[in-house]
């Protein structure tokens, strides 16, 4: 397995070359400028502008501006935002916890959901409770993130007054309540991206566990008299799960992408909000760095999901 995971980081380069190079040319001919606001304010003049603008290089070839970006990437530097004045790199690190907490805890979630619900309903298809979960799944991920965040904050802060709506990172506790705090403020955005994620899993897995009780192998299995649990446990859930692992790690895109929103929503401060802060104010420097981060992440997941087939698979092998 070590030649092979050594291969995929090393094809890992050029990907994410190709990605950086697609990034960065899209955000300099994008229009707006990030010294917008020092040339509408009088007090600053218009040298000084230009001067902050030769400093940064913003007036040169693009091709020049890239590659001295990729040295610097290279070399560790990240850039410096234009708008909070430090390093990228101490932004996103502060940044980019949360998000990995908010997103790792839904993702729980989900599986919580699916897993069991999926695979129940695929033992006893168009059962009642077969049919009461297909209900709820296309109702689940046919409802977008920003809908329910406001239907959760509607009924949980609102209404019944029992969590908090706006993620405070400033929080004046310490020892238990600290982590409370905490929790209570998780909730809602935890549970808006794992339910959407949960009712979109549930499907493919009642569907792959499906396929595959019906195969020969598992009947097979059956007539050895060993016990039902042990034959959907260990022969059909085992081998369903592979297509799901590709769909979890296919979808992570867009799960990064529903977190943004659900940051949004609730003030979470991750890395979604800062990518959105840097957008509204054209802060070059972060965005490039926040979605190359972001394309990294994406990269490493479908290469965790390759590593996964082995483990549910045997006949899989890494050469």
């Amino acid at each position: 397995m070590g030649p092979y995971i050594l291969r995929r980081l090393l094809l890992m380069v050029p990907s994410l070359l190709g990605i950086s190079v697609v990034l960065f040319t899209v955000l300099a001919l994008a229009p707006g400028d990030p010294f917008e606001e020092l040339a509408t304010n009088p007090n600053v003049p218009a040298e000084e502008r230009l001067m902050l603008r030769a400093k940064f290089g913003l007036d040169d070839p693009v091709w020049q501006r890239y590659f001295r970006w990729l040295f610097a990437m290279l070399q560790g530097d990240w850039g410096f935002s234009f708008i909070s004045r430090v390093d990228v790199d101490q932004l996103i690190l502060q940044r980019v916890p949360v998000t990995l907490a908010i997103i790792g805890a839904s993702q729980l979630v989900a599986l919580a959901i699916a897993l069991p619900v999926g695979i129940y309903s695929a033992t006893r298809p168009y059962s009642l409770f077969d049919q009461v979960a297909n209900t709820l799944a296309f109702i689940g991920f046919s409802l977008p993130t920003f809908f329910t965040g406001i239907l959760f904050i509607l009924l949980f802060s609102i209404t019944l007054d029992w969590l908090p709506f706006v993620y405070r990172a400033d929080i004046q506790a310490s020892g238990w309540q600290w982590w409370w705090e905490h929790l209570k403020q998780s909730i809602m955005p935890v549970m808006v991206l794992g339910l959407f994620q949960g009712a979109s899993w549930t499907r493919y897995v009642r569907s792959a566990v499906l396929d595959v009780i019906r195969l020969d192998y598992v009947t097979t299995a059956r007539s050895k008299g060993l016990a039902e649990r042990v034959v959907i446990i260990k022969h059909a859930v085992r081998n369903g799960l592979i297509p799901v692992v590709t769909l979890v790690a296919l979808q992570m895109p867009a799960v990064f992408g529903g977190a943004i929103v659900t940051e949004q929503i609730f003030r979470v401060p991750g890395i979604g909000s800062l990518l959105i802060d840097a957008i509204q104010r054209n802060d070059t420097p972060v965005i490039m760095a926040v979605t190359f981060v972001l394309a990294i992440l994406v990269i490493l997941f479908n290469l965790l999901a390759d590593l996964l087939y082995g483990v549910l698979d045997p006949r899989i092998t890494y050469r």
